[in-house]
């Protein structure tokens, strides 16, 4: 029987010393030295990203920052699924709002047999699991899309219109004739591009684990704008994401340790199924909103900066069941966004106990010479039995010259959901985050990813 816990390894090599390229096994190799597949999770701006052109021309602030630009289409599609009432049982095809998604991992993954080597983006806050297929008409042309091939697939099939699953997609185009036939779909995507799409089943290899009759969407043609070059892997509680789909081989458990963008050698690693987590861990429920159960809330009560908690009206924190209300932990944010007035007062608190002038960069509001950092305070989330501190690295991020320090937080834009709080990737690294799905608790250990 394969194992029920996977270790998923990535790394970030950001100015690789010579020695070290020539010396040792190249990191970004798909297999380990017993040659079995080591199945790397990267950075999508890493040197072992096949999505970024040349991951060692920018600063660690401009990478972040880059990264960041995108937070605001990700807040908006977060608040769309918050402000929607999706179908419980939709398909890995989803609405153009759920296609959305912000590739800051990747995993190496394998489909079908012989297994074809894909690259899929990471996504606690998707249910989705798609791949565009090749000859798609209309999607990415890029030398780095990830396409999947089914006729080099014995294993792959596709999924019948006469199916339950198939009966429950939206957008469905089943034609009405008796004859069986291949359950497909017709979607908007964002920005009036559409897509068609086929529900189709084949073999999942993760490490030594062979998980037959997995189900994903396969893109067959595009119009408008491109689709994003990677897969998408959800790790969501929908019905259809991997967490779900894999339930009887992991028990609905995983966790991730993110890495510092501060390190030139990043490496951190995602845990499936319930053996190998740690034992000393600290836990806080995980919440479940009837108005979007596939999101990960967990019920934030107040926050600290230093030592002094800010007074906040609680209706900006309450978690809402009905409403969505609430915070959530989010991999495909990347800083940490509160409702207006919450950041607010954190900004403010932090600014009082740090010297100034301040000035702006990008999404910060709060920079500052980074010969005070030593002033700046730490900043606590208090959560239900979980007071998370958060490290000073986890709060600060520095410009390159080091001549500049911005407090790595920031408010929902206008444009987004007022009502929803986002603990970010930023804020989660050299932390064990552990999802336990089935007994609804989020854990949280100090671990040093790098």
């Amino acid at each position: 029987m394969a194992s029920s816990t996977l270790h998923f390894f990535f790394y970030l090599s950001l100015l690789l010393p010579s020695t070290l390229t020539t010396a040792t096994r190249d990191t970004c190799a798909t297999a380990a030295p017993d040659g079995s597949d080591d199945l790397s999770i990267i950075p999508v701006n890493a040197r072992c990203s096949p999505f970024a052109a040349n991951p060692t021309s920018t600063s660690v602030m401009d990478t972040v920052l880059h990264m960041a630009s995108a937070d605001s289409r990700r807040l908006t599609y977060l608040s769309s699924l918050v402000a929607d009432r999706p179908n419980r049982t939709s398909v890995p095809i989803a609405s153009a709002n759920q296609l959305l998604h912000t590739g800051n991992y990747v995993v190496r993954a394998r489909l079908g047999t012989p297994p074809q080597l894909m690259f899929m983006v990471l996504d606690t806050s998707n249910d989705a699991v798609w791949l565009p297929c090749t000859g798609c008409s209309g999607c990415s042309t890029a030398a780095n899309a990830a396409y999947f091939n089914p006729n080099s697939s014995s294993t792959y099939s596709t999924v019948s219109c006469s199916t339950a699953q198939c009966m429950q997609a939206r957008g469905l185009t089943c034609p009405s004739s008796t004859t069986p036939s291949v359950c497909s779909f017709n979607q908007s995507y964002g920005g009036g591009s559409s897509f068609s799409a086929s529900l189709v089943q084949d073999t999942l290899t993760l490490a030594s684990d062979v998980i037959s009759n997995f189900t994903f969407g396969c893109i067959n043609s595009a119009s408008g704008n491109s689709l994003p070059p990677q897969g998408l892997m959800g790790l969501g509680r929908g019905p259809t994401s991997l967490i779900s789909q894999t339930t009887s081989l992991y028990s609905g458990v995983f966790s991730y340790c993110l890495p510092s963008f501060r390190s030139f050698y990043f490496s951190g690693s995602l845990k499936l199924g319930p053996m190998g987590q740690p034992r000393s861990i600290r836990y806080t429920p995980l919440l479940r909103s009837a108005h979007r159960p596939s999101l990960y809330y967990v019920n934030l009560t107040g926050v600290s900066v230093g030592p002094t908690q800010i007074p906040v009206d609680p209706t900006y924190l309450t978690f809402d069941s009905n409403s969505g209300a609430g915070t959530i932990i989010d991999s495909g944010t990347v800083i940490t966004r509160f409702v207006q007035p919450v950041y607010e007062a954190i900004r403010d608190e932090f600014r009082k106990q740090v010297r100034g002038p301040f000035s702006s960069l990008g999404a910060f509001d709060t920079c500052f010479a980074a010969d005070s950092d030593n002033l700046a305070p730490k900043v606590t989330l208090h959560m239900t039995s979980l007071d998370l501190k958060l490290p000073v690295e986890n709060t600060l991020i520095h410009s390159s010259a080091g001549t500049l320090a911005c407090l790595s937080m920031a408010g929902i834009p206008l444009n987004a959901n007022a009502a929803l709080n986002v603990i970010a990737n930023l804020q989660q690294q050299n932390l064990r985050i552990l999802f336990d799905v089935p007994n609804s608790r989020l854990g949280i250990a100090t671990e040093a990813c790098n």
